[in-house]
């Protein structure tokens, strides 16, 4: 009875989240490149306001420091690798300098896209780890637990779908994407139920890894584009979004419990 509920809640948990972020969907295209400062401000508050604290509080802090410092240079590498596979094989934006300085309307090929797809399929299978050891606990604990998931992980998960339409996605493609990598929490939970004890050994370092592909993505990603426009009321919409993004993360971890 107990794996029941684990499924059945990490199956809602995985779904709810991803589907509700297509609330996306609804948006016009023009207005992709301005939120996507929303979607840095998301990323960068659910790293430092929620994933890390949590990290540091369930595991030893060079551990922790050490997964994120790791992950943020194996993301670096990884989209090295995305980069040099995409510039030989078609034009791109590193040896084409016409479209390099196109402007904010030029996407990525997919790299951030990649990137953010990596980091949230590792978040996804460490919340269905969560929601397993809740429900080991107690049922009222898991579905408790289950409901807050969710509600943390709508505001990530649309800056998510606003990243990888950014990136160069189509609207379905993203979409399918996102709930693809949802599953991830059904995996976590099935795993947490049979192995519990060695995956909680793992979470801080998985955490970490979580965190460094926010922080890279919103940073060497997602920032240098907004400095392709430095006009003084761009910049303050940019800014006015990036705080409501972190704000969002903060107003959820405020009022719902961890």
């Amino acid at each position: 009875m107990t794996l029941a509920w684990i499924l059945a809640a990490s199956v809602a948990g995985g779904t709810l989240s991803a589907g509700l972020a297509a609330i996306a969907l609804l948006l016009r295209a023009t207005w992709i490149p301005m939120l996507v400062s929303f979607a840095i401000g998301a990323l960068l508050g659910a790293a430092f306001l929620e994933i890390i604290p949590h990290a540091f509080e369930t595991g030893e802090a060079h551990q922790v420091a050490f997964s994120i410092l790791g992950g943020i240079f194996g993301f670096f590498v990884l989209e090295k690798l995305l980069l040099y596979r995409h510039c030989h094989t078609e034009h791109c934006e590193v040896h084409d300098p016409h479209e390099a300085s196109a402007g904010a309307a030029v996407h990525d090929h997919g790299r951030s896209g990649t990137l953010i797809v990596v980091g949230d399929t590792v978040h996804n299978f460490v919340d269905g780890v969560l929601i397993a050891a809740a429900f080991l606990q107690s049922t009222e604990l898991g579905v408790v637990t289950a409901v807050a998931i969710i509600a943390h992980e709508i505001p990530q998960e649309v800056g998510d779908f606003l990243i990888l339409l950014h990136s160069g996605y189509s609207r379905a493609r993203a979409l399918a994407v996102n709930l693809l990598s949802s599953a991830a929490t059904l995996v976590g939970g099935v795993i947490g139920y049979f192995s519990l004890q060695l995956i909680d050994g793992l979470e801080p370092i998985l955490l970490g890894v979580v965190a460094a592909s926010m922080i890279y993505v919103a940073v060497a990603d997602l920032i240098p584009g907004l400095h392709r426009r430095p006009e003084l009321r761009d910049t303050a919409v940019q800014a006015l979004l990036i705080a409501l993004g972190i704000g969002s993360i903060a107003m959820v971890g405020a009022l719902l419990p961890h």
